[in-house]
């Protein structure tokens, strides 16, 4: 039976309906914000896994082109591979929910999102994560939520609620918040260097519209939610712990202590293994079965004895592993122009993290085209991030980039672009590569200083340096520690990934993931007024090496020259078929197909801008004289050198006075005198001296020599 469940949410309508479609999901709902309509479908499996070491959810996010009247391009004509907003969109719905359920839930759930159609101004991500908490919720899988997610803007100081396209062109923030009634516990925000006070208070002002969602979902809950299914968990008695403990504590405790990052892991495996080979050796004569299952809990009882003494010993004895202070930064290095022939190149390193970022400029015709559900059709400013196995001293898969190497660098490109220059100051598409040489924590904030030294020392104009830190929260009880400048046990083991990056003046970019239920405003505060102690001393180091971008590109790089030409002329310069452009760009690049690497590159807006891009200056300029020949009109009563290329001996001859632009000078106005044969005074090829008397009433282009040298 279908049912209707109906909240005025700050001035828009959100619907949602159960009973009717998708029924045999174990939840589904269907969730109408405006016109935006969103199919949620969760199902749990029937049997768990319970001697796997994580919990097997899937969170999809399922763009329809169709969802706004777009067929979709290439030759197959239909969705494939997920768009890279999509990818975003189903981690931004993943990380706040997966916190949430149980710690021995093993049953694999799959949360689906079909985007069934999108009203731009009504954020299709944002209703997929309230479905996807509500179908979650209402069904029999066991989850601690429900959580809702909103997006916060602000013009002219003040906050809005899920902004429209429109009031989000011109918000100085882009903030997208989630969490449950008590707590925010996933944040992912954009800003144009806002102050650490204005975000706190934007994430605050976003959980206050967060807890309405949530008391919406709990009402329609407690109307048609099931109860939790019951499920299998693996039980390990107290006395397997106590004598695994007994076994490994001091080797194990001893070993976390180690700096150094590859002899502290080897440490930490070698004492592990030990105690795995024991209990291996000494019940050889169990099932494999059963042998396996005794494995597994010994397994699991080690990673609680690392996880308690790594609390320990940051938050009671308040010192870190590698015996940093808690607000302490790893040694910084920084280098650049390492590669010769790219257009800009930089060397972050901080600690065991490493990042080699590489700019590169083209033209803005090679700008991304983007087919999916965005307004956005196209990219100027792309970050993309690598991170090859080598980088942790191992071997593994290489292939496309997954969900985290595509989280990782849209969350760089998000900080870097609050500071790249508009194209009308730059006219360039621009494209940084961060390729994770090493890894121990917070590469994505090495990729954004790194990249940001590559802009500038590419000559990229950015408005002001940019750098990012990643920090750390570790509970115990009731107490807590911040840590600044996380590394990778520290975040495995920790309750929070906290990255800001921005630059002197205020954040340009934020995301926090917890593994807890949510964190205060207090700690909040804390970090990011930690975070900002450390991104001061970042950017002393970035400008200690390159202190502001360089005022010329690279030699390498495109050089640019713009102008502007009558729009309607456009079509003049490109010629029928493009015959026109093309001549012009085999003829001046001195090559003979216009795909050729050292082809000039022209690209003509609609707007009547003209951009030319070469690494050789002369060729830009005999490409913009022959574009501008096309172009240009003759002014009456001017006089100008023209060609003489053809005659006509008893009418006159025509007259180039640039390539494009003929006019016909009359036998009457050849000289002074009367002329009584064309050829007695010019022939073909010579170079004369013409008035332009205009043109006359069927569109021809009148010229006179006689007026000239009257």
């Amino acid at each position: 039976m279908k049912k209707v469940f109906e909240l005025d949410f700050r001035g828009r309508k959100l619907v949602v309906e159960h009973g009717e479609v998708a029924k045999q999901a174990n939840g589904s709902v269907l969730v109408r914000y405006g016109d935006t309509v969103i199919l949620t479908a969760a199902v749990v499996s029937k049997n768990a896994n319970i001697l796997s070491d994580f919990f097997p959810l899937t969170v999809l996010y399922q763009e329809k082109l169709y969802a706004v009247g777009k067929i979709p391009g290439g030759f197959i004509k239909r969705e494939s591979r997920p768009t890279e907003n999509a990818t975003l969109a189903a981690r931004m719905i993943d990380r706040p929910m997966r916190p949430l359920f149980p710690e021995n839930f093993r049953n694999e759930v799959q949360i689906v999102n079909t985007v069934l159609s999108v009203d731009p101004d009504n954020s299709p991500e944002i209703t997929a994560m309230f479905g996807s908490s509500l179908a979650t919720s209402i069904s029999k899988i066991p989850f601690l939520g429900p959580i809702a997610g909103v997006k916060v803007g602000r013009i002219n100081g003040e906050f809005i609620i899920n902004p429209t396209t429109e009031q989000a062109e011109i918000s100085d923030i882009d903030l997208t918040v989630a969490g449950t009634k008590e707590a925010i516990n996933m944040v992912e925000a954009g800003a144009k260097e806002v102050s650490e006070e204005d975000m706190l208070d934007a994430l605050m002002f976003g959980h206050e519209a967060i807890k309405e969602l949530i008391t919406f979902q709990e009402s329609i809950i407690a109307e048609i939610g099931e109860e939790d299914m019951e499920y299998e968990v693996l039980e390990i008695s107290e006395e397997l712990k106590s004598e695994v403990s007994t076994l490994v504590s001091d080797e194990l405790n001893a070993a976390m202590r180690i700096k150094d990052k590859l002899e502290k892991y080897a440490a930490i495996d070698a004492a592990k293994e030990k105690v795995v080979t024991k209990y291996e050796q000494e019940n050889a004569d169990l099932k494999e079965d059963e042998l396996r299952e005794l494995i597994t809990k010994v397994k699991l009882v080690l990673e609680k004895i690392e996880y308690e003494i790594f609390r320990t010993i940051v938050v009671k004895e308040h010192t870190r592993a590698d015996g940093r202070a808690m607000d302490e930064i790893r040694p910084l290095s920084t280098d650049i122009d390492l590669l010769p022939r790219t257009h800009g190149s930089a060397l972050f390193t901080r600690g065991e993290t490493q990042s080699l970022s590489v700019t590169t400029l083209g033209a803005l015709g090679e700008h991304q085209i983007l087919d999916g559900l965005d307004i956005e059709t196209e990219k100027r400013f792309m970050l993309h991030y690598n991170f090859p196995q080598f980088s942790v001293g191992e071997t593994g898969r290489y292939g496309a980039p997954g969900r985290r190497e595509i989280g990782h660098g849209a969350l760089g490109e998000r900080a870097l672009a609050q500071v790249i220059p508009s194209e009308e100051e730059f006219p360039y598409t621009i494209r940084v590569v961060s390729e994770i040489l090493e890894s121990n924590g917070s590469s994505s904030q090495a990729s954004i200083c790194a990249g940001c030294m590559s802009l500038m020392a590419a000559g990229v104009p950015i408005k002001a340096p940019v750098a990012g830190i990643a920090m750390g929260l570790i509970t115990y009880g009731d107490n807590y520690q911040i840590l600044t400048d996380i590394q990778g046990m520290e975040d495995h083991l920790g309750d929070m990934d906290f990255k800001v990056a921005g630059t002197r003046d205020g954040i340009c970019a934020l995301q926090m993931d917890i593994k807890i239920k949510g964190i205060t405003k207090e700690i909040l505060k804390e970090a990011l007024e930690q975070a900002k102690k450390a991104r001061m001393q970042i950017l002393d180091v970035i400008q200690a090496q390159i202190p502001e971008p360089r005022k010329e590109v690279s030699k390498y790089a495109p050089k640019t020259l713009t102008f502007m030409i009558d729009p309607d002329k456009i079509k003049e310069v490109i010629g029928k078929g493009g015959e026109t452009i093309t001549k012009i760009i085999l003829e001046c690049s001195h090559v003979k197909a216009v795909n050729d690497i050292n082809a000039v590159k022209v690209d003509l807006e609609d707007d009547g801008r003209v951009i030319i891009y070469h690494t050789d200056k002369e060729i830009i300029e005999a490409t913009a004289n022959r574009i501008k020949d096309i172009v240009r009109e003759p002014e009456e009563n001017k006089i100008y050198t023209g060609k003489v290329v053809k005659v006509l001996s008893d009418k006159g001859c025509f007259v180039e006075l640039w390539p494009g632009c003929e006019g016909m000078v009359h036998i009457s106005q050849l000289a002074l005198e009367r002329v009584a044969k064309v050829e007695d005074v010019v022939k073909e090829g010579d170079e004369i001296i013409v008035k332009c008397l205009g043109y006359d009433n069927r569109g021809r282009l009148n010229l006179s020599r006689k007026e000239a040298i009257k």
